[in-house]
C-alpha cells in the first residue's frame, strides 16, 4: 500500500545521511579552524616579531601581566607558545584519543577564555565611531576567539560524553561477563 509516509521515507533517510555527512565536516573544519591558528600563532610566539606584539596584551591586561615578572618578555611569549602548540597537538590527535580531546579541549578552552577575556581590559572599541559596536582592529583580531573558546569547549565536552559512553560499555561488558561466567 502506498502512503505518503512510505513514499517520503527514502528522502528523509537521504537527508539524514546528507545532514550526518555535513555535520561530520563541519566538524572537521570546526576542528581545523581551532587547530591552525593554534599551531600557527603557537610557532610564531618564537619569533621577536610576536614578542613584541604580545606586549601591550599583557602589560595592559591584570590577569596575565604576572607573566613578564615571572618568565620575561620572551620566556613569557615562549611559554604561551608552548602551550598553544601543545593545544593544537592534542587537539588534532582529538579524534583518535579521547584523553587528547579532554586535555587539548580544556586547554583551548581555557586559552581562549583568556585571549576573549583581554577584550575587558584593552581598548576594543573603534574611537573615531564614538565606539559600540564598531571593533577597532585590535577587537576584530580578538574577537575570534570567542568563536574558538565555543569550539574548544564542544570538542572537550564530546570528549566528556565519549569518555561517559565508553565507561559504561565497559560496565555492561563486564555485566555480561559476569552473567555467562
Amino acid at each position: 500500500m502506498f502512503t505518503p509516509a512510505t513514499a517520503t521515507a527514502p528522502f528523509v533517510a537521504r537527508i539524514n545521511r546528507t545532514g550526518d555527512r555535513l555535520a561530520a565536516a563541519g566538524r572537521a573544519v570546526a576542528l581545523s579552524g581551532v587547530v591552525l591558528p593554534l599551531l600557527l600563532i603557537g610557532i610564531l610566539k618564537f619569533t621577536s616579531i610576536e614578542i613584541e606584539a604580545l606586549k601591550p596584551f599583557v602589560e595592559n591586561t591584570p590577569w596575565l601581566a604576572w607573566l613578564y615578572p615571572a618568565f620575561g618578555f620572551a620566556g613569557a611569549s615562549y611559554f604561551l607558545g608552548v602551550i598553544e602548540l601543545i593545544a593544537a597537538l592534542l587537539l588534532a590527535a582529538s579524534f583518535r584519543s579521547v584523553w587528547a580531546g579532554l586535555v587539548g579541549g580544556a586547554i583551548g578552552s581555557i586559552t581562549f577564555a583568556l585571549t576573549a577575556s583581554t577584550m575587558l581590559a584593552l581598548p576594543i572599541w573603534e574611537a573615531g565611531s564614538e565606539g559600540f559596536p564598531f571593533l577597532n582592529g585590535l577587537g576584530a583580531f580578538l574577537i575570534k576567539d570567542v568563536a574558538l573558546l565555543g569550539v574548544s569547549l564542544v570538542i572537550l565536552g564530546g570528549s566528556l560524553q565519549r569518555l561517559a559512553s565508553s565507561h559504561d560499555r565497559e560496565i555492561a561488558h563486564g555485566d555480561e561477563r559476569r552473567n555467562k561466567g
